[in-house]
């Protein structure tokens, strides 16, 4: 399997097939496999954000009562009495 990493410094690409260790080479695949898993665990999440953020900006947009104009929000002030 040929797995390439990209940094600063560029692509570099490594056959983990060639390594000759076998503990090393079962580490680098299990490694590779968490990899992946996180990699689509990522999208998922991506997507899913993207969605429920655009059907919050819909339910937003049908009620127009929530919107708050920029210079009129209202500031509280909190006063503490020191008796």
């Amino acid at each position: 399997m040929i797995v390439s990493i990209k940094n600063d410094d560029g692509v570099t690409s490594y056959d983990v097939t060639k390594i000759e260790d076998e503990n090393v080479r079962a580490n680098a695949n299990v490694i590779i496999s968490k990899v992946s898993q996180l990699e689509v665990l990522l999208e998922a999440l991506n997507f899913t954000s993207a969605t429920h953020r655009g059907n919050l900006e819909s339910l937003l947009k049908e009620n127009p009562d929530a919107i708050v104009e920029t210079g009129e929000e209202e500031v509280q002030d909190t006063e503490t009495d020191s008796e």
